[in-house]
């Protein structure tokens, strides 16, 4: 049997020839070599436009990665045989219908992606809280934001919730207020109290100077006085102030013979006559 004749072997059940399926293997190696090649030359070209954010040039690189893939598989058909103009509108035959049926939430995560890669309320690196939902951003794709908690927990959250939800970012800003808070006794000196807990903030080589340390009494409650050790630290240093001020308040006022009220509460008992 020649080549030829090898080619023109009509796949059972199809019109697809044996010749076509080769063209389109090759067709399918050499074009997912050049999405890869133009992959990475569109993410050195937005990598050196240092003024757009990280999370715009992700955002960016994985929706033309996304469509590349896209054409090549349509070129692919093609090259098989199909009639790529219907497949095309069968496929938007098939999203109009499935949108149709109430799965419109993914049309409204990719355009929360978009809102979220251009106003940049997050971004990756920051300590966030979305939807009741703490972590380090690792990355928002097209559909949804990945964040990485504290114990190692890696979330999905749809962009759709992030972009409708407040979000909490603790790490946007420089620097950020520590406020510790010490229940005292009612019996106990209180300028004595604020003056040990002051020079207690202003020794800590983590809390800034300006804005001054201050303590503030922020509450009469039933059995003790709340006193608020209120502290700037810069952000990357705002936990390590916040742990030693929480542990070291407590030796310095039993140092001071201030003492540190737990809840109480007096019984009275009568003789009924």
């Amino acid at each position: 049997m020649e080549i030829a004749e090898i080619l023109n072997f009509t796949v059972p059940l199809s019109d697809i020839t044996l010749e076509s399926v080769v063209l389109a293997v090759l067709v399918a190696i050499i074009g997912w070599i050049v999405v890869k090649v133009l992959t990475s030359v569109f993410t050195k070209m937005l990598s050196r436009a240092s003024n757009l954010p990280g999370l715009v040039i992700e955002f960016l690189i994985r929706f033309f990665s996304v469509l590349l893939y896209v054409i090549l598989a349509l070129v692919v058909l093609a090259t098989l045989g199909f009639d790529v103009s219907s497949v095309v509108l069968g496929l938007s035959a098939v999203i109009g219908l499935i949108l149709g049926f109430g799965l419109q939430d993914t049309v409204t995560n990719l355009a929360a992606g978009v809102w979220l890669a251009a106003f940049r309320p997050i971004d990756r690196g920051e300590f966030v809280e979305v939807n009741g939902i703490s972590g380090t951003v690792t990355s928002v794709g097209i559909m949804a934001t990945e964040l990485l908690k504290p114990d190692n927990t890696y979330i999905t959250i749809p962009n759709a919730l992030v972009w409708g939800s407040p979000v909490i970012n603790s790490t946007r800003m420089e620097t950020r207020r520590v406020e510790v808070r010490v229940a005292v006794a009612y019996d106990s000196d209180l300028n004595k109290a604020i003056r040990v807990a002051t020079d207690l903030m202003t020794a800590h080589a983590g809390v800034l100077s300006s804005p001054e340390p201050v303590v503030i009494v922020t509450e009469l409650a039933d059995s003790s006085v709340i006193l608020a050790l209120r502290a700037w630290a810069k952000t990357s240093d705002f936990w390590g102030v916040q742990w030693d001020l929480n542990r070291d308040v407590v030796g310095a006022f039993r140092g001071a013979g201030i003492e540190i009220a737990f809840p109480q509460v007096d019984v009275h008992l009568g003789r009924v006559r």
